[in-house]
């Protein structure tokens, strides 16, 4: 079974709307564990508009399954992940302006850059992942690099499914079989959706985990969080 892991982004924002507590963030992401997920995504930026530094500390002391933070590493990101020392870092090129991740490492150019970070976290006993596009060159690069996964970015086939196109699936599924010939783990994230994840799960192999958040939280404002992630585990299967 692919592993869902909740990204709880969504949550400190509506948050940080209202600033107090409410909802409360752990509360949440223990929840979430208890209805069947099995791993907690967090995605600090720099200017902590929605998850807090603190939250990812206060969030190492609670979530039980697999622990994921996400993001660029630079310095501020690159201590707080050694110092919390999750199950699993994801490498992502956001800048700091960006309202949400919207592209995939290009391995090629950065790939020294990446293989310096990625010897980093693991030397530290984190599991290391990069976010990537489909372009199966890029793939090679970051096999390179020494990563244990790559998370493939998911917005085009989610885009191109949403119009009725299937075959937008099709690169995904061939980065999915070099990336495990080349000893790769496979994720996957962002705009999956209800809508989409089973076929998107049926369609690539040996895929390990998914990251959802937007979608997931939104549907859970009309369906409820429980039943939302029960929902996602049974197609998940």
């Amino acid at each position: 079974m692919t592993k869902l892991s909740v990204n709880v982004n969504k949550i400190a924002t509506l948050r940080n709307s209202r600033g107090g507590n409410v909802p409360n963030l752990l509360k949440v992401a223990t929840d979430i564990e208890d209805f069947g997920a099995q791993g907690i995504t967090i995605h600090p930026r720099p200017d902590q508009r929605h998850i807090r530094y603190q939250d990812a500390y206060d969030l190492k002391e609670i979530v039980r399954t697999e622990y994921n933070i996400e993001g660029n590493p630079i310095p501020e990101f690159m201590d707080l992940v050694l110092a919390i020392k999750p199950t699993q870092v994801t490498l992502v090129p956001d800048s700091v302006e960006t309202l949400t991740s919207n592209a995939g490492w290009d391995t090629i150019t950065h790939q020294t850059y990446l293989s310096e970070m990625i010897q980093e976290f693991k030397l530290n006993g984190i599991r290391t992942s990069v976010f990537i596009d489909t372009d199966l060159s890029l793939i090679e690069a970051a096999a390179k690099t020494g990563a244990d996964r790559i998370e493939l970015y998911t917005e085009a086939f989610a885009t191109e499914f949403g119009k009725g196109n299937k075959k937008a699936v099709v690169p995904y599924t061939k980065a999915a079989i070099l990336a495990h010939e080349l000893g790769l783990g496979i994720n996957a994230g962002h705009d999956l959706s209800l809508d989409n994840i089973a076929f998107f799960k049926e369609s690539i192999p040996y895929l390990a985990e998914v990251s959802i958040g937007h979608a997931l939280i939104s549907e859970s404002l009309y369906l409820g969080l429980e039943n939302v992630v029960n929902m996602y585990l049974h197609r998940l299967k």
